[in-house]
């Protein structure tokens, strides 16, 4: 059954991880987002508003669309990304809008991280 005010917008993001434990300290030190551990091969991330999963049930996939996660402060989000593992793939530019950057996860995952600011 669909909630009232979901329908179109996204509701679950997915990665498949080589290791859970590794995943969840780097998501939780950069993002602080909270987990919830469903068995050996599946945890579920929360940031707060969204909600996804980490598995290892299904062989790793690296690419496919981009999640972008915003950031109050991008300088300080690059360093927790850099000393948690993670390789900045493309560098802090501006678009109309605000200002990315773009890195990758221990799993090889490309996400960007904006500010309006």
């Amino acid at each position: 059954m669909a909630i009232k005010g979901r329908d179109r917008q996204i509701d679950n993001i997915e990665f498949n991880v080589a290791d859970i434990a590794r995943s969840k300290a780097f998501y939780g030190a950069v993002f602080d987002w909270k987990f919830t551990d469903y068995g050996p091969t599946y945890t579920e991330f929360s940031d707060g508003r969204l909600t996804g999963g980490f598995t290892t049930g299904e062989p790793i996939r690296p690419g496919g669309p981009l999640v972008i996660v915003y950031g109050d402060a991008l300088a300080e989000t690059q360093r927790r990304i850099e000393v948690s593992g993670g390789t900045i793939t493309k560098p802090v530019f501006a678009f109309p809008g605000g200002r990315r950057f773009h890195f990758l996860d221990p799993d090889g995952y490309e996400l960007a991280v904006w500010s309006d600011q």
